[in-house]
């Protein structure tokens, strides 16, 4: 979702190496370099968020 948002301001969006994961109970956010792609990458996952850690943390099903 990251790399699709973000290539809609910049086609150098699909190099880019962030992602998002999940390993065990640990919500995992590698965002790009550059300081705008953070901000963009990080406006694309902020409205799921709360949502990823309520699942970590059991109190909802998906």
């Amino acid at each position: 979702a990251m790399r699709f948002e973000t290539a809609k301001n910049t086609p150098m969006a699909m190099l880019s190496r962030g992602v998002c994961g999940i390993k065990n109970k640990t919500l995992i956010i590698n965002l790009p370099g550059s300081p705008k792609g953070v901000v963009e990458c990080f406006e694309v996952i902020k409205p799921v968020l709360p949502h990823a850690i309520n699942l970590l943390a059991g109190n909802m099903k998906h």
